[in-house]
């Protein structure tokens, strides 16, 4: 035994197991259209639609991948959003930490989908949904939150 309880024999073996299943985990627009060549997924759904770029797909690397499927879906209209790039403020703790920061960038956003003219706000991260839906309701705005899986899902 090592001195911090960890077993010399038995710890590879999760992190091979780890290591496996993290090479075959894709955020769902870069595996549709990096990885499938997918774009479209045969939606429909009439709206306006603004689309939030959710600050961890920079991280991953992702740029356009997300738009790529929205302008496929039959019947959007796609409304440029404003800082579509910029921090929603959530950023998991830094809410917590930082909760007026947070509230005025959560605040800068809401003004930015409001000014889009979207019926319809879509982005990749539920976190972002949560925070930017929540000042919405808040503000009496009338705009509706799904998942990028939500609007493919539509027929």
């Amino acid at each position: 035994m090592r001195g911090d309880g960890e077993d010399r024999v038995s710890a590879p073996v999760p992190r091979r197991r780890a290591a496996d299943l993290a090479a075959r985990t894709f955020e769902l627009s870069d595996f549709l259209v990096n990885r499938l060549n997918v774009t479209d997924v045969g939606a429909t759904f009439h709206g306006k639609v603004a689309y939030h770029y959710a600050c961890h797909l920079r991280g991953l690397g992702l740029k356009d991948e997300a738009e790529k499927l929205i302008r496929a879906v039959q019947g959007v209209e796609l409304m440029p959003l404003e800082r579509q790039d910029q921090c929603c403020g959530f950023g998991g703790s830094f809410a917590v930490r930082y909760p007026e920061i947070s509230g005025a960038m959560v605040g800068d956003k809401v003004a930015c989908v409001s000014n889009s003219g979207a019926e319809v706000l879509v982005s990749t991260d539920t976190g972002c949904l949560l925070n930017i839906g929540g000042a919405l309701h808040r503000q009496n705005k009338p705009v509706r939150l799904m998942h990028l899986a939500e609007l493919l899902e539509c027929r």
